[in-house]
């Protein structure tokens, strides 16, 4: 017997992420109203929750327990014979949905799909059509990830983005099936992470007294304080919503350039023989900032400190150091650096940043967790242990892979998403690389260089969101999306080589998500291009190609 239920108009068809396969689409559907309960076996309760508290509340349902037998209902299963991320749903009339995932996070994601199917209403935070019947279209997805690791970098730095925005760009992440928020939490222009130790570093690194607009190169200023931080308790709630969605967050701590706000609260952390630190403000402008560590015993007792206080909050396995653009004209002019250097027989200072890096590797390592860093790091060697974030392109990340050390590719010429989405003049703050939403789509993570066994040190991909130019959550959404949609699908589905892929058919899906995009409330970038509110001429006067704001 076959129910007459109206559906939406989606299907496994228009998805985003693209699934595996997709097979039994017929006519007909599974309805889903104020008679559909929800059976979820052991160890799929979180999703459960996670429906009956999102979708639910969408559509104005209230999904109680029932039987595993009920006709019509929603199931939850998990099965071993499926890898831990992978899933399937299967939609028959009469029968219901059952979604079966190899682990908890499966599960989820399988959920993040029958959301999909159930049109751009299956978005809202609140029914729009109270009491009516919402259908699931007759078809079984079954789907797995392509990469373990599928992330997101936010640059709260930079611009701090209030926790509430934080939250849900870890909800976007979770309809997208991103699986790792990489939270830069620290840098020249502000240190946003609470620690009790060392009070200064948010009563004064969190705030700067001004704020350059655009790239480097602008004459323009905003005259005003910008700042603020989260207390550890903020960031739990953060970590604690990341995990209910299979979402791990890695923080990144900057050492030992990034650091001029950490130094403006503490100037004994700065090589006080060669400037006087004492006078040092958050930095207010973006680049290279040359005021770095010293590398001294007291720099590295503090940054312990900070580093036992992020483990307390953070239990991911990773904890980034970031380890990039580190100046070292200030270390060639310290004699206290210099000293170091002949006291660790060391080459140069290039050795010395190498030194102060494999601190914190082996520091980690003696913790149960592992340091990850931006590909500056392997110069000089790193642990076994160690990761790399290659973004200097792909090179990095061939260098880590050939090492033996496990890679995250974010190279800024395909994945920085602060860059602009086209050439025209009407494009905001127009720095960076051109970089569309089909050159994100045919974007591919793995090096063509690598051998097969040099590739699986891939541990998969990263957008990078760095905030620069992102005064607000407004224009967060404006550079982020719609590209975060195509990433996502390099970063989940198995699509054919770059060349290859139906970047036609990638539009027509998009289509029906822009839909959903909208019932989220995302401000992203129309494809006709950006809307009136949403253009900013005269920042830059002319466009800068090839320079991409820093790290």
């Amino acid at each position: 017997m076959t129910t007459d239920v109206t559906t939406t108009d989606a299907t496994a068809t228009d998805l985003i992420p693209a699934p595996l396969t997709v097979e039994g689409l017929l006519p007909g559907g599974v309805p889903l109203d104020g008679n559909t309960t929800l059976w979820a076996a052991p160890g799929t309760q979180s999703t459960a929750h996670w429906l009956r508290s999102t979708l639910g509340a969408a559509l104005g349902l209230w999904l109680p327990p029932g039987p595993e037998d009920a006709r019509g209902g929603v199931r939850l299963y998990l099965d071993g014979s499926l890898e831990p991320e992978a899933y399937q749903l299967r939609a028959v009339p009469d029968r219901g949905v059952e979604i079966r995932g190899g682990g908890p996070a499966g599960v989820f994601w399988g959920a993040q799909t029958l959301r999909q199917l159930l049109g751009p209403e299956a978005f809202r935070r609140a029914p729009v059509r109270p009491g009516a019947p919402y259908g699931v279209p007759r078809q079984t997805v079954t789907d797995a990830p392509r990469f373990a690791w599928r992330g997101l970098m936010l640059d709260v730095a930079r611009h701090f983005l209030p926790k509430d925005q934080v939250l849900r760009y870890l909800d976007l992440m979770a309809a997208h099936k991103l699986n790792v928020l990489h939270l830069h939490l620290t840098d020249d222009q502000g240190w946003r992470i609470e620690i009790e130790r060392y009070p200064r570093l948010t009563e004064v690194g969190s705030w700067r007294t001004r704020t350059k607009i655009g790239h480097r190169a602008s004459p323009l200023w905003e005259e005003k304080p910008h700042g603020g931080h989260y207390t550890k308790d903020d960031l739990r709630e953060i970590v604690a919503h990341a995990a209910a969605r299979h979402i791990t967050v890695v923080p990144e701590i900057d050492v030992p350039g990034h650091s001029q706000a950490a130094i403006a609260a503490y100037p004994e952390l700065g090589n006080t023989d060669v400037v006087d630190t004492a006078s040092l403000a958050v930095w207010d402008t973006w680049g290279i900032n040359t005021n770095v560590l010293a590398p001294t015993d007291t720099t590295l007792r503090f940054y312990e400190g900070v580093f036992e206080e992020v483990l307390e909050v953070f239990p991911s396995p990773f904890v980034h150091i970031g380890g990039d653009e580190c100046a070292k004209d200030q270390w060639r002019e310290s004699a206290t650096a210099q000293a170091r250097i002949r006291e660790l027989g060391l080459a140069d200072e290039d050795a010395l940043q190498s030194w102060f890096v494999r601190h914190f590797d082996n520091w980690l390592t003696a913790r149960g967790r592992r340091l990850i860093g931006w590909d500056e790091i392997l110069e000089g060697g790193l642990a076994p242990g160690a990761a790399v974030s290659s973004w200097r392109g792909y090179a990095g990340g061939v260098a880590a892979a050939r090492a033996g050390h496990d890679v995250v590719m974010c190279p800024e010429q395909q994945v920085y998403l602060d860059h602009r989405q086209d050439g025209g003049p009407d494009e905001p703050v127009p720095i960076g690389f051109v970089r569309t939403l089909e050159d994100v789509f045919r974007f591919e993570p793995v090096p063509r260089e690598l051998t097969t066994d040099e590739a699986r040190h891939v541990l998969g991909t990263q957008a990078n969101v760095w905030t620069e130019v992102m005064e607000d959550p407004a224009r967060v959404d404006y550079q982020t999306f719609p590209r975060l949609a195509a990433f996502a699908e390099v970063a989940w589905s198995r699509l054919p080589a770059p060349a290859e892929r139906d970047f036609a058919d990638f539009e027509r899906r998009m289509t029906a998500h822009y839909r959903r995009l909208d019932a989220l409330g995302v401000g992203y970038r129309p494809p006709s291009g950006p809307r009136p509110w949403q253009r900013r001429p005269g920042v830059l006067g002319r466009p800068i190609e090839g320079t991409p704001p820093n790290v």
